[in-house]
């Protein structure tokens, strides 16, 4: 009961100078405020990552060469040698053959669904007649599609015969198309289009339309934005005029490969032997959790950095309420020393100012709570994010703005409790 009376007493007082409570409440607002904002849009964006992240293939493993970190060697003199990496650049010799990737893929054939491998080209503007459309050109085999979330309107992939047969055909998107053609219909299936490649011309043949979709953290508003354009793998092989083997490829996990890591650990072991004697390239694997997770840790850094700073308005705002607690207990001398002369214990009197404390702070920190939630969401929203609430950020606000308030207002509380109450009631 004797809570629920402080309570009461502590609006009361909150309510009969509402002025002044909201000014030593703003500190506190604008403190949760700026770390919930900060938190709801880091939220919302690590929801973005963990959405892009599932589309490019949250199971796949990407492999590929690095130069070899050499073991560093110190003389009797002092002086260190052999620590740089290998210096020579990538020979055929260097890369990974296509019979390496027929024993990977029989080797673990229950946990791959498939080997995905792109050669890219660079940025190259595809032409019919006077019309054009700016490509990033790629050449690909016919696993691309198992690790790549594109989504076909007509026509067909790239196909392992395309490949074989080095066909001169092209898949290209909708936006590209509706610049070449102004249409996206099957009837510009089988159509020509020249791609411009380093000044010189090449002829292709449209055989798929694939939907365009839009980057999650960039976006382009121009008519003419550069899309990705699709050929055989051994077409672009020839573009490049390039050596025969992969300097990195995808694999594609099977469903119920459970550890994605040990399988990415279990691949390098694979293909270590091969590269037991080159002196300059070794073999590496990583994975989309990996990366995902990588990300995450950057994101939530960030966020914690910018929330200590945004933190320290809540020290200003703490102060704030000690000092009109001081001045609160000034005001109140005669009420505590006539309560104390009615004999209420000094327990009593410490435990109504720190309540009084607390719900003031519970207020800022509501308030701010509300107030950044709202200013998070606007920001997601102009940024084009998905809003996301922080909840564990929410609940520490609360229980930090209790812990403000007993913290800062312990102190005014005892040096009431410790009023002599015959002073206090002579006190003017």
């Amino acid at each position: 009961m004797l809570i629920i009376e402080n309570i009461k007493i502590a609006f009361g007082a909150l309510f009969s100078n509402k002025m002044r409570s909201l000014l030593t409440m703003l500190g506190i607002i604008i403190g949760i405020g700026s770390v919930i904002a900060i938190m709801t849009v880091s939220e919302s964006l690590g929801g973005v990552v963990s959405d892009s992240f599932q589309d490019m293939g949250a199971n796949n493993i990407t492999v590929g060469i690095k130069k070899r970190e050499q073991e560093e060697s110190v003389r009797a003199d002092g002086m260190k040698f052999g620590a740089a990496a290998g210096s020579g650049s990538i020979e055929e010799k260097d890369l990974v053959t296509d019979e390496m990737l027929t024993g990977l893929k029989q080797t673990f054939q229950d946990k791959i669904d498939a080997v995905a491998i792109s050669e890219n080209i660079g940025s190259c503007t595809a032409n019919n007649g006077t019309a054009s459309a700016n490509i990033l050109l790629s050449g690909i085999n016919d696993g691309y599609f198992a690790s790549s979330k594109i989504t076909l309107l007509a026509g067909r992939r790239i196909k392992a015969s395309d490949i074989e047969g080095n066909k001169r055909v092209i898949m290209i998107s909708d936006k590209a198309a509706k610049n070449l053609f102004n249409s996206i219909n099957e009837n510009i299936l089988c159509q020509k289009i020249a791609i411009n490649y380093n000044g010189k011309y090449e002829d292709f043949y449209i055989t798929g339309i694939y939907k365009y979709e839009e980057n999650t953290f960039s976006s382009d508003s121009s008519s003419n934005i550069t899309t990705a354009a699709y050929i055989p793998l051994s077409a672009a092989k020839e573009l490049l005029h390039s050596y025969e083997g992969y300097s990195q490829f995808t694999v594609v996990t099977a469903q119920g490969t459970e550890d994605i890591s040990l399988f990415a650990e279990e691949i390098e072991q694979y293909l270590k032997p091969y590269y037991i004697n080159n002196e300059d390239y070794e073999i590496s694997s990583s994975t989309m959790e990996s990366m995902a997770e990588s990300m995450y840790e950057m994101i939530d850094t960030i966020s914690i950095a910018i929330s200590f700073i945004a933190g320290i308005s809540l020290l200003v705002g703490g102060i704030g309420v000690m000092n009109i607690m001081m001045v609160s207990i000034t005001e109140r001398t005669k009420e505590i020393g006539t309560r104390k002369a009615l004999g209420a214990r000094n327990s009593s009197i410490r435990l109504q100012f720190i309540t009084e404390s607390v719900i003031l702070c519970l207020i800022g920190g509501i308030l701010g709570i509300i107030t950044g939630f709202i200013l998070g969401a606007i920001a997601a929203g102009i940024l084009g994010y998905q809003v996301a609430a922080p909840l564990p950020a929410i609940i520490f606000s609360v229980g930090f703005s209790m812990a403000t308030g007993v913290f800062f207002g312990y102190y005014p509380a005892n040096k009431a409790a410790k009023m002599n109450p015959v002073e206090a009631l002579r006190y003017e």
